[in-house]
């Protein structure tokens, strides 16, 4: 028998002493992914622009709409999903916000959420890690990111998994991206 199109959904970067899985996301984790993704980003809701933000924590809500071109990964410990990651290989999630096409052999990573009660136990890294294996064996070269200022635990980590600063994005309103990018080497091209 011939399978054709299988999609592997499993991991594919071992971590056997760990409890936090990440894997792609299938259509049933699609609600749960976009509550846990929007709550981690709740609490960086600038209280003087509600309704923007609250227009923003819909989107980082709607996994399924982002689904359709890009990769959704979820991180999983105890059969609970407890964050989420969106990357971009082939095309942006919305091109028309002005964000530039990807360049040649980049991926991108966006809206990476963790649980506020599931911080701190891995899954940002574990998402991290799967994200750049799946970059690497789809032939890309750098991996690029986004965060804000007030995302200072997310900046370490970043830091701590060799990102390194790079342009950053200024909206005409004055709010900042900081952007970060990491060249992969062993990329499969």
């Amino acid at each position: 028998m011939v399978m054709v199109n299988q999609v592997d959904h499993r991991s594919s970067v071992p971590f056997p002493d760990m409890a936090i899985v990440a894997r792609e996301a299938l259509p049933e984790d699609f609600a749960e992914a976009g509550r846990v993704t929007a709550e981690a980003y709740r609490e960086f809701v600038a209280q003087d622009d509600d309704d923007d933000w609250e227009r923003y924590l819909a989107r980082l809500a709607d996994v399924g709409e982002r689904a359709t071109r890009t990769t959704i990964l979820v991180a999983v410990e105890e059969g609970r999903i407890i964050g989420c990651v969106t990357l971009e290989l082939e095309g942006r999630v919305r091109e028309r916000d002005g964000d530039p096409p990807l360049e040649p052999g980049e991926a991108h990573i966006r809206m990476l959420g963790v649980d506020p009660a599931a911080r701190a136990r891995g899954a940002g890294g574990r998402l991290m890690a799967e994200c750049e294996a799946r970059a690497r064996a789809a032939g890309k070269t750098h991996i690029t990111l986004h965060t804000t200022m007030k995302m200072e635990a997310a900046q370490r980590m970043y830091e701590r998994l060799g990102y390194v600063r790079s342009a950053d994005r200024v909206f005409p309103d004055g709010f900042v991206l900081l952007g970060y990018r990491k060249e992969l080497s062993g990329s499969m091209t």
